[in-house]
């Protein structure tokens, strides 16, 4: 199933970790763990943000992908299953 997760950074949390020089550290951990097919990173809402469409298992993956955001990064987490245009021509064809 695939997903985009959109991660908005608490400011605090991510000037504490890019003071600290742990920034690519941490990143890189989470994106080696995920290995998302694609990644965006940009400011949203005054923030630091990123968006990242990741492969999931099943509905029981997504607390492996949440928890590490919320935990080493104190961010807003919202996850959306998603489809590319294959997928969703294959949707509509199985309408009928």
């Amino acid at each position: 199933m695939r997903v985009l997760v959109n991660v908005e950074m608490d400011t605090a949390k991510g000037n504490e970790i890019l003071q600290a020089g742990r920034i690519g550290e941490v990143m890189e951990g989470i994106l080696g763990t995920l290995r998302p097919e694609a990644s965006y990173f940009y400011a949203r809402n005054g923030h630091r943000a990123f968006t990242l469409v990741v492969d999931a298992a099943d509905s029981a993956s997504l607390p492996g992908i949440c928890e590490p955001f919320w935990q080493q990064l104190d961010a807003r987490v919202e996850v959306l299953a998603c489809m590319n245009a294959d997928e969703l021509g294959e949707g509509i064809r199985r309408l009928g």
